[in-house]
């Protein structure tokens, strides 16, 4: 028996990256697994595979986070094929960056709308499910950014502090119900993304790091599978920072 045996569980913008990790850890627990992701491509169904190959079942679905309606349409849809959603993670996420002053008005609006209006559509849209069978664990992916700020990020800084902020609200709000909510904020963590930076870059961020390196996104996967478990039953409200001590 996994940590998660018998539950559901729907991880946003996961056909690769940290959601892709965290979905498989899950599986691992024993959890089946509905994903989103913008467009389900090789990528999403190579993800999939390797879920099944965990002998769980695995629906992805191709959503615009960042559309309430369609947000509805999708979980609506979770909910018939899978019959519970006991876990949600909020992992949809963009980014670009730019100083204040040169940034314009569409790139602000994107990051908010992805970053943290995706998590508004789908806690509320996940949330009357939760409440009828008292239970529930809500997960938002936030960054160490959106505790301390980033110059060059303050749309992304915004849009990560915010899902702090609402994550705390939910977890006030719903926890009368049986619903926990809580935030992983992690730092430097080896993706695609970071792969694509500079070593000297990266060199300079691993010296700022007590562990002297970059995270994994199995590191945070273990995280959000301690969150998402009843290890956690007493835990709802926080913000565990993943960053190998980089803040604190």
């Amino acid at each position: 028996m996994g940590l998660l045996t018998g539950k559901t569980a729907l991880v946003t913008g996961a056909a690769r990256g940290i959601g892709k990790a965290i979905a498989l850890k899950f599986a691992e627990e024993g959890a089946n697994i509905a994903f989103t992701d913008l467009v389900i491509d090789e990528n999403g169904e190579a993800t999939k595979a390797e879920i099944e190959a965990k002998g769980v079942k695995c629906m992805a679905y191709a959503s615009n986070a960042a559309d309430f309606a369609q947000t509805a349409e999708v979980v609506g849809q979770v909910h018939k094929d899978f019959g519970t959603i006991d876990i949600l993670v909020n992992n949809a996420g963009i980014t670009k960056d730019g100083l204040m002053m040169r940034m314009t008005e569409a790139q602000w609006d994107a990051v908010i709308n992805v970053n943290l209006k995706s998590a508004f559509n789908f806690i509320h849209a996940c949330t009357p499910i939760m409440m009828r069978q008292r239970s529930g664990s809500i997960i938002n992916m936030a960054s160490v950014v959106g505790v301390h700020g980033n110059a060059g990020q303050s749309n992304y800084a915004a849009s990560k502090a915010g899902m702090i902020a609402l994550a705390k609200s939910v977890a006030q709000e719903m926890g009368s119900r049986g619903i926990r909510a809580n935030a992983i904020a992690p730092g430097f963590i080896e993706t695609a993304m970071t792969a694509a930076l500079p070593d000297d870059v990266r060199a300079d961020w691993a010296k700022k790091i007590p562990l002297r390196r970059g995270g994994q996104p199995e590191d945070i996967a273990n995280v959000a599978t301690f969150l998402a478990s009843d290890l956690a039953s007493y835990v709802t409200g926080q913000v565990l920072q993943v960053d190998g001590g980089m803040n604190m």
